[in-house]
């Protein structure tokens, strides 16, 4: 959400991209239900539009006429595949550039995995992810 919000204030629009191949492992919501809590999570940003895509991502830019790639770097241990990836994406299609956005500081710590594996062991995330996502991780791990 933080890199979201900062991305709105340099964008005309922005575009959330749900991967539906992804390939890191198993993945605890569905594409639809994903879908469905990043929209409920957006509905206060209307010139955010939500889609979900297979194959290159550079391929999907190019469906919507984006220019932009928008990543988040979290920390120096993020940088070396998210860089690899930008480059593949330039030389598959050099019309797509990556923009990095850094989250407010004291986000830096946090992931997905991190967020699930703590919800998992019946950790409190409130504080990281909206209300109704909480709500939603609870239901998966009671």
């Amino acid at each position: 959400m933080d890199i979201i919000e900062r991305a709105v204030n340099l964008f005309d629009q922005i575009i959330v991209s749900v991967a539906r191949n992804s390939e890191k492992g198993k993945i605890l919501f569905s594409g639809k239900e994903r879908i469905n809590l990043i929209r409920e999570s957006l509905l206060e940003m209307p010139s955010v539009k939500i889609d979900s895509f297979e194959g290159l991502m550079v391929d999907h830019a190019v469906k919507h006429s984006a220019h932009a790639a928008i990543r988040g770097l979290r920390a120096l241990s993020d940088f070396e595949f998210e860089f690899k990836m930008a480059l593949m994406n330039r030389s598959l299609n050099e019309q797509i550039s990556t923009v990095f956005l850094m989250p407010h500081a004291k986000y830096t710590h946090i992931s997905s995995s991190m967020v699930r594996e703590v919800a998992s062991l019946g950790g409190d995330v409130s504080k990281y992810v909206p209300t109704h996502v909480n709500q939603a991780l609870l239901e998966k791990y009671k």
